[in-house]
């Protein structure tokens, strides 16, 4: 099962980021991979709340349902599925101070049926794309 993990400090505070990234529909700003993410519940965001995000990677678009698993101040977990994969987001969170916060973004990708003999080939382009959403995420949450 591939993973990747990315520890990194954003200018934002704590109580900003929990929430805005507790609401997966915000994905489409942070996410360089995420074409377009609709909520399926209505609002508000609350453990159990679910959304149909439309993904690319490597010049495959690809659909996941997630749902919101876990939300606390400073933890929250998203659980993204298809036929093919499981996607667990699991983001901590610590306040450095009041502006600043320590993000760890932990993500494991466990593939299905014949995508299962894929998985270790596809770490390189999952660690590129952990990269990218760090930069892209460190951009957009300063702005919060």
């Amino acid at each position: 099962m591939p993973t990747v993990e990315r520890t990194f400090t954003v200018h934002a505070p704590i109580e900003k980021i929990g929430p805005y990234l507790a609401d997966f529909a915000n994905a489409e700003a942070w996410d360089p991979g995420t074409k377009t993410c609709t909520p399926l519940d209505g609002q508000p965001v609350q453990v159990g709340s679910r959304w149909k995000n439309v993904s690319e990677f490597m010049g495959r678009e690809t659909e996941l349902e997630y749902r919101l698993e876990r939300w606390e101040p400073d933890h929250l977990t998203l659980v993204g599925e298809n036929k093919t994969v499981t996607s667990t987001d699991d983001i901590s969170l610590r306040a450095v101070d009041a502006t600043s916060t320590e993000i760890t973004y932990h993500v494991d990708f466990d593939f299905h049926g014949v995508a299962t003999l894929a998985g270790p080939l596809l770490k390189p382009a999952l660690e590129k794309l952990g990269s990218d959403t760090e930069e892209k995420m460190t951009e957009v949450l300063a702005t919060l």
